[in-house]
């Protein structure tokens, strides 16, 4: 199957453009970023894509095996960078896909030039000497609860996660969102995400970077971005006004101004 019908690609702005290619985080599509990707369109070929079992992606193409592990998402990545033929990508991942990012890169480096990591964590749970926001009983709850009861796991916790609680319509676009898709795919999206840890993969990345962190974030706290930024060869840490972990849907203005500049530099 062509990756580009398996992850419905789209194209727009300027077709002849440097791409820049954006990605979606857990539960949601490429409709996210529809706020964000216009201010980018006179001067790159913008390329949105959803991740397998989420949009309008060919759901059929799902394997526990394949997607279990981030890796599965980042080759699926690359599968389109490799049809489409881009080089010099300017990639930028929200939440997960930061580090699906990283493993692109990491693996392909030929085929990006600079990376834009929106709220990423490298590990959810907590460490010795680490700080990712979430003990082991933390985790094991939210996984034994999404698994149990999808819908009930999507209404409790989108809110929680999109955060601006006087702008109740983020949180209830998020649940729609998180609603869509099949619960069996997102509790494996879910375990590949929340028991991931991909620390090591942070001083291999051979672009540079930048951190786009949210003054106020419970999925990937402050101390997270730090380390992130800490770790990585060449990265710059822009600490947002916005609150919560989706400011694409958030606060759009700050996060492609934060963008612009790193991009002219």
């Amino acid at each position: 199957m062509s990756a580009l019908e398996r992850n419905n690609v789209t194209l727009h702005g300027a077709l002849d453009g440097p791409p820049m290619m954006f990605a979606h985080g857990f539960g949601c599509d490429q409709t996210m970023w529809r706020f964000v990707w216009p201010a980018f369109g006179d001067d790159h070929r913008v390329v949105l894509f959803d991740h397998v079992g989420y949009g309008g992606s060919d759901a059929s193409a799902f394997s526990e095996s394949r997607y279990s592990s981030l890796e599965g998402y980042a080759s699926d990545v690359l599968a389109i960078c490799d049809e489409l033929d881009l080089h010099d990508v300017v990639f930028v991942g929200h939440s997960v896909s930061a580090m699906i990012g990283v493993l692109a890169a990491n693996a392909r480096p030929e085929r990006f030039a600079r990376l834009v990591l929106v709220g990423p964590s490298p590990r959810y749970l907590d460490d010795e000497g680490y700080v990712g926001g979430f003990s082991e009983e933390d985790i094991t709850g939210l996984l034994d609860s999404l698994e149990s009861n999808y819908l009930g796991w999507s209404s409790a916790m989108a809110p929680v996660i999109v955060g601006n609680p006087d702008r109740p319509e983020l949180g209830e676009e998020l649940t729609n969102s998180f609603c869509r898709a099949d619960p069996a795919i997102a509790a494996v999206f879910a375990r590949a995400t929340f028991l991931a840890d991909n620390r090591r993969d942070l001083a291999q990345v051979p672009v540079p970077s930048l951190v786009l962190q949210c003054s106020e974030d419970v999925i990937a706290p402050r101390p997270v971005g730090e380390y992130v930024h800490d770790r990585l060869p060449d990265s710059r840490l822009v600490v947002l006004s916005a609150t919560g972990h989706c400011p694409n849907l958030s606060a759009p203005a700050e996060t492609v101004a934060a963008i612009k500049e790193f991009l002219a530099e």
